[in-house]
């Protein structure tokens, strides 16, 4: 047995952005709004962003595995969240929509694919 980790670079990747984005979540009540840029953030929209941006990463991972299904999951529903981040942090109602329609259409996609599988 060995006593070394043997991470892979891409899910670890991963696996760090989801655990940012919640330690990130858990911090709000104790943090103020942080600044990003020349805006001030709330930990939470941060959070919000760092998930869409692990649920991308996913995809591309996935993909690079040869597994398709999973890569598209990811993909649709990183979109589909960071639309929805976008739209609620710029007040664009088509934008939020956009990314609400876009979580229903990728849940009836993987319905259907789990259907024929």
């Amino acid at each position: 047995m060995s006593a070394t980790l043997d991470l892979e670079p891409g899910p670890a990747a991963v696996g760090t952005l989801v655990g940012l984005a919640g330690l990130v979540f858990l911090l709000e009540p104790f943090v103020g709004p942080v600044p990003v840029g020349g805006l001030r953030v709330r930990p939470v929209a941060l959070s919000a962003a760092v998930l869409a941006v692990a649920l991308l990463l996913g995809a591309v991972v996935f993909y690079r595995r040869g597994r398709r299904l999973f890569a598209l999951a990811h993909a649709v529903f990183g979109l589909a969240w960071a639309a929805i981040v976008l739209g609620t942090a710029t007040g664009s109602g088509t934008l939020l929509l956009g990314g609400v329609v876009l979580v229903i259409a990728g849940c009836g996609f993987l319905v259907s694919q789990a259907r024929e599988r």
